[in-house]
């Protein structure tokens, strides 16, 4: 077993019970108690869990990265408010595609008021624009990634490869200058990577949590999205590194 699927599963397994233990991840994992503390001590570096005696828990920091579902749930107040910024960038009889996630999610709920395709793979999102009469709304099916709302085949995957949108709206676990854009699993990270292709424009829908944070698996460099729409407590640095890479800014009133 490669050291990035060690990654994925000991990060899995924190997300879902907050506390791993060695002895246990050991034997699950089919290598030494050794292996297991040096992994344990990469993740730590990179924020996404805390080192005890005989095991790992999730950081303390509010700000983070683990449990997805906890963090998604958050901040609704300011993932409403960055999505009707997001709004203003889209114009009638656009074709766009929608990246899961809860702002994501959020910005489908607004839509209604004028001619638009989308394109999703979340069923939360389609379930949101299922009866919005403007809406000409193609999801892209397949079987459920883990137990989130996306779905995934090879025959969306096919469908993706033929098809140009004027706009993705994506979602990320993790944004950072330096490392660009990263997420805890690798199939979304592979899906997210194929996305970003069928795009004329690439617009990141983040809010400023999510910043200066890298998850496991990056799927984008930063120089590959053109538009952020985040909120105002984006630090001033980090702004400004944006903006040197010739990255329009958007910011929810």
């Amino acid at each position: 077993m490669l050291s990035v699927e060690r990654y994925e599963r000991i990060v899995n397994q924190l997300s879902e019970s907050h506390v791993v233990r060695v002895g246990e991840l050991g034997l699950k994992l089919g290598v030494t108690e050794k292996t297991i503390r040096g992994d344990l001590e990469v993740l730590e570096k990179r924020g996404l869990l805390k080192r005890i005696h005989g095991g790992a828990v999730l950081p303390e920091a509010d700000d983070r990265i683990l449990p997805i579902d906890e963090r998604q749930s958050g901040r609704s107040e300011t993932k409403q408010a960055i999505a009707k910024e997001a709004l203003n960038l889209i114009r009638p009889n656009d074709t766009i595609l929608m990246d899961g996630g809860s702002t994501t999610q959020a910005l489908a709920s607004l839509l209604g008021e004028w001619k638009v395709t989308v394109i999703t793979n979340d069923i939360k999102i389609a379930h949101t624009l299922l009866n919005k009469n403007e809406v000409t709304l193609i999801v892209l099916g397949g079987e459920r990634i883990h137990q989130s709302s996306s779905l995934l085949s090879t025959h969306a995957i096919q469908m993706l490869e033929k098809i140009r949108v004027n706009r993705l709206f994506l979602s990320a676990t993790g944004v950072s200058i330096e490392y660009g854009l990263s997420v805890i699993n690798s199939i979304y990270a592979d899906w997210k990577k194929q996305i970003i292709k069928a795009a004329d424009q690439v617009t990141l829908l983040a809010d400023s949590t999510k910043f200066n944070k890298v998850a496991l698996l990056q799927f984008a460099a930063i120089d590959d999205i053109h538009e952020i729409v985040t909120d105002k407590n984006l630090d001033k640095d980090t702004q400004l590194g944006i903006e040197q890479k010739n990255i329009k800014l958007y910011f929810a009133k």
